[in-house]
């Protein structure tokens, strides 16, 4: 383990630590346009490693346009759905200019809407209704909301209706209220990150 500092011009010292430890690959946590991106080309034209893997800021169209095909053994993960959730979020991120393929993009929408679920539920902003509802509105019994759909949803609980929000990466809470969550693997196959599978 050796951590690296982000806006270096050249990663070769950094590189050469990582080498000396031995191994098969090299996990590269960090930020795709800064320093991580160093330490891998660093790696690459010392010969060191061929094979990185990739914490989720590493993911990006943009490395892999930067490096090439140096990296097609290399693989990563980030959170994300394959759902029904994360389609419909891809199209409606698309149409409002966002690109939904980044890190955590899905996660963040979902957190906004559940909260404004949650006061909808609960007839007020306050931080304990909010908490006392958001299970409610994102767990089963209830219709379906998905990305988009926020005002259905709404609608839906002005009627003293029950939802079960989904939205881009199909919300649900255990008991105790933690996220179940979902992340992509993630492969670069022919100069791009391809899912591998959900878990």
């Amino acid at each position: 383990m050796s951590a690296h500092e982000d806006g270096k011009a050249d990663y070769t010292s950094e590189a050469a630590t990582l080498a000396a430890g031995g191994g098969d690959a090299l996990a590269v946590i960090g930020y795709l346009d800064q320093g991580g991106k160093g330490v891998i080309q660093a790696s690459l034209d010392a010969g060191s490693f061929d094979t990185f893997i990739m914490s989720d800021g590493m993911i990006g169209q943009s490395i892999v346009d930067a490096i090439g095909d140096d990296l097609n053994k290399s693989f990563g993960s980030l959170p994300g759905s394959t759902g029904k959730g994360a389609g419909v979020f891809a199209d409606v991120a698309k149409a409002a200019g966002i690109d939904s393929a980044g890190p955590y993009t899905g996660e963040s929408y979902d957190a906004a809407a559940l909260i404004v679920l949650a006061m909808q539920a609960g007839g007020s902003a306050d931080r304990a209704s909010i908490a006392k509802n958001v299970m409610d509105v994102a767990n089963e019994p209830g219709t379906k909301i998905y990305p988009g759909e926020l005002k259905k949803g709404l609608d839906l609980l002005a009627e003293g209706k029950k939802i079960n929000y989904e939205g881009a990466t199909g919300v649900t809470f255990t008991e105790v209220g933690e996220a179940e969550g979902s992340f992509l693997e993630k492969e670069i196959k022919n100069g791009k990150f391809e899912t591998a599978k959900q878990r």
